[in-house]
């Protein structure tokens, strides 16, 4: 890019998630035209688009007509198709699409990682039934069973707490990976924002709690085990946002352990455990995402208050979270606008902030 987007300029979202809804209010507040695209379904991110294509990933004319209409397109999860990706021009897309081949495969995933100095958790290649008991062999357990590609959020996965359990597991007949459980004291995450010139900025890492795969909370400050790990788990951070060229906000999650971080996974997008930055960040991620990709000047990064914590809302808890606007403190209450409130659907989070530790 050799100059910034212009006010009025059209940034285009691949998906109609929350994410897609959270980019788009940031890019409008920036003076931006938006437009989505997703298949048809609960695109909440259309509520707040100019203009939505529900079209199919597959349909390459209404991928081209939208594609005509942007200035830049981005994605708001990490399992748009890559065949999708390949029907918008190179120079539109931001972030490199490499990074989105990268993560989809969560094999291709370690590999990339490891070759950059990370530690990834033991793992084994599951092709077959097969390869399935060879991995449990070599590997141990417990363990968990996930399929390479197409993962999120828990799906896919199948956990293995013993050599027993595994009769009752079978190879799911598509590619897998193995890995075996890592003992951690927590989880975290690292989220940077990468320019089109190289700078890159840090959000704090949050220390990441998960009920059933799925995000439950990201609280600050993370603990002390998690602050004497982040620099390192930066220093893989940047060494995957240079090699992939990647412009954006980009997120690396870790398990906090006795022998230092290890690599869990990788999204090239902004992400739940960022959800905080709304409200206790100099910039959210989301605005700095927009930023990025449209060549403007990165905002800052620091936290704005001595505690926060950032809660997922699943499911039928969304009928009453309205609730929490009469808690004492600064609750900030955002729900997604989902018309089903379904078991395991994130419908919206809630951050509290305090400047008391």
């Amino acid at each position: 890019m050799t100059a910034p987007l212009a006010p009025g300029s059209t940034i285009g979202i691949l998906g109609g998630g929350q994410l897609g809804r959270m980019l788009a209010m940031a890019a409008v507040q920036l003076g931006y035209r938006v437009i989505g695209y997703a298949p048809e379904g609960d695109n909440v991110a259309a509520d707040v688009c100019q203009d939505f294509f529900e079209n199919g990933w597959g349909d390459k004319a209404a991928l081209a007509a939208f594609a005509s209409k942007c200035d830049v397109v981005t994605w708001e999860f990490e399992n748009v198709p890559l065949s999708a990706v390949a029907a918008i021009p190179d120079r539109l897309l931001a972030p490199n699409p490499k990074a989105l081949e990268t993560a989809q495969d969560r094999l291709a995933e370690k590999a990339f990682v490891e070759q950059l100095g990370a530690t990834a958790a033991p793992h084994a290649r599951v092709e077959s039934e097969e390869d399935f008991r060879r991995a449990l062999e070599e590997v141990g357990t417990p363990g968990i069973l996930k399929t390479a590609r197409d993962g999120y959020d828990g799906k896919g996965q199948w956990k293995v707490g013993s050599a027993q359990d595994a009769k009752g597991v079978r190879f799911p007949g598509r590619r897998c990976v193995f890995e075996g459980y890592v003992e951690f004291e927590t989880e975290f995450s690292v989220i940077l924002v990468r320019g089109h010139d190289g700078t890159i900025r840090f959000w704090d890492s949050t220390s990441n709690t998960h009920d059933d795969g799925m995000l439950a909370s990201s609280i600050l400050p993370a603990g002390d085990l998690v602050d004497s790990q982040v620099d390192e788990a930066r220093q893989i951070a940047t060494k995957t946002a240079n090699a992939l060229q990647y412009v954006g906000v980009l997120c690396l999650e870790f398990f906090a352990t006795g022998q230092g971080p290890i690599f869990n996974e990788m999204a090239p997008r902004v992400h739940n455990s960022g959800h905080w930055t709304i409200e206790g960040a100099a910039t959210s991620q989301f605005e700095n995402h927009i930023r990025a990709i449209a060549g403007l000047p990165l905002g800052g990064t620091d936290t704005r208050f001595a505690s926060i914590d950032m809660r997922n809302i699943v499911g039928e808890d969304a009928l009453t979270a309205h609730q929490i606007l009469a808690e004492d403190g600064e609750p900030h209450l955002h729900l997604y606008g989902k018309k089903e409130a379904r078991d395991g659907r994130k419908m919206g989070h809630v951050t509290r902030v305090s400047h008391k530790a």
